[in-house]
């Protein structure tokens, strides 16, 4: 490792090792390495389809824009795994370095590599649960499957209403309750690391600056930049699953 890149593990470590209340917040970034795309990069899904299609109350209306998110969600993939970056983030929240993850991705993915349920906060929902938008019966992702190898669109086995993920299309609100967790962890936090986001997407962009305005220290890992780049403490321009697990290792090997 380059002095520079291993000088910004050793400071990002001490970060960590120095706060009381250390909050991560993670984007699309966090679960490309995972063979998930991410939405706005040359190449990502927003290239594939149009985003109109998926605002909610076309997806209510037209028959048209629920063959795409099917036609996505399968081109998505459901054999995603966690990759190094979800493992390095649980085991600082199971070790008490990460006192909360605050997430923007749907692939359930932080839980899988270990951070407890009761610690991530899904600002845009889950892709592991549906909802039937007549009769409000509720299924889990496999059994969605099933339906889903039968039917182009597939139908709620109860009555035939539509079938929804539980994740916010355009037009919809945040998780209420996600979100008043997640602005209270931005509140309490003395520590705020961005991993994985471009810091791009409304509502959830938001947060690290109110972290920002409660005086707590920012921390910007990501590939590319990003605008509070020029606010932040320290920035490292990397990927999350190479980053991630440096700074795990050290605070593991110096835990303070």
């Amino acid at each position: 490792m380059h002095t520079d890149e291993n000088n910004k593990i050793v400071k990002a470590a001490q970060m960590i090792l120095d706060s009381r209340h250390a909050v991560v917040f993670t984007g699309a970034g966090a679960s490309t390495e995972s063979g998930i795309p991410d939405f706005r990069s040359p190449g990502g899904i927003w290239d594939r389809f149009d985003q109109k299609a998926f605002d909610y109350s076309t997806f209510i209306q037209e028959e048209e824009s629920r063959v795409l998110h099917w036609e996505l969600f399968r081109s998505l993939g459901t054999s995603a795994l966690p990759n190094p970056a979800h493992y390095a983030i649980g085991e600082l929240c199971k070790s008490g370095f990460l006192k909360a993850v605050i997430t923007q991705n749907i692939d359930g993915l932080h839980q899988r590599g270990g951070a407890p349920t009761n610690l991530v906060h899904e600002l845009h929902g889950s892709m592991n649960n549906f909802t039937c938008l007549e009769c409000r019966c509720k299924l889990v992702l496999d059994a969605v499957l099933e339906l889903a190898r039968a039917s182009l669109v597939p139908e709620c086995p109860e009555c035939g209403g539509i079938l929804k993920p539980d994740v916010v299309f355009f037009g919809e609100s945040l998780p209420e309750n996600a979100l008043k967790q997640s602005v209270e962890e931005s509140s309490l936090c003395d520590l705020f690391i961005v991993i994985g986001s471009t810091l791009a997407v409304y509502p959830a962009a938001l947060l690290p600056e109110h972290a920002l305005s409660k005086g707590a220290k920012l921390m910007i890992i990501n590939l590319s930049g990003t605008p509070l780049d020029k606010n932040a403490d320290l920035v490292i321009h990397d990927k999350a699953g190479k980053v991630m697990p440096r700074i795990a290792t050290y605070l593991k090997n110096h835990p303070g």
